[in-house]
């Protein structure tokens, strides 16, 4: 956020959600006076994030690489594909899944702040680009993550365990 303040003063970081860090969050946002810049409404209830996704115009899922976040494929980012908003996302297995880079949001290296404000630059100036890549993420969901479409293998299962 201060790597993008530095050459902006259109952003608000809207950071939702509470855990470990929150604190050590809190410390270095005041350390780094962007205070005014940074909003945290700690933990919000499921039926509000519909709410949530509409103030903003890009979601950002900066993992770091780790075997959880390799292995684990977040549920989050479809969240934000459905709602037809343009995806930035580390580079990380879970993150390689459900985003092709460049048509359904933008993959940066993980823990590269400098790639993620790039990124980020790139998209807040590119209004054509964040909605087109928010109707093909929307667009991907819709023909990729149907319940049906990801049910589909345990029919298969339990028919034959049956």
């Amino acid at each position: 956020m201060g790597l993008l303040c530095s050459k902006r003063d259109d952003v608000v970081l809207l950071l939702v959600g509470t855990g470990e860090m929150e604190a050590v969050l809190k410390a270095q946002i005041a350390n780094s006076n962007l205070g005014d810049l940074v909003i945290m409404p700690g933990k919000v209830p499921h039926d509000r994030i519909p709410e949530i996704y509409s103030l903003i115009d890009i979601l950002v899922y900066p993992r770091y690489s780790m075997r959880l976040t390799e292995l684990v494929t977040p549920l989050k980012p479809l969240e934000a594909m459905c709602m037809e908003k343009a995806l930035v996302a580390s580079d990380v297995g879970g993150h390689r899944e459900l985003i092709q880079d460049g048509s359904s949001g933008v993959l940066f290296p993980a823990g590269d702040a400098v790639a993620l404000a790039n990124t980020l630059h790139r998209l807040l100036d590119d209004h054509v680009l964040r909605r087109t890549l928010g109707e093909q993420a929307a667009e991907w969901v819709r023909r990729e993550r149907s319940w049906a479409k990801t049910t589909s293998v345990y029919l298969d299962i339990y028919s034959r365990v049956l």
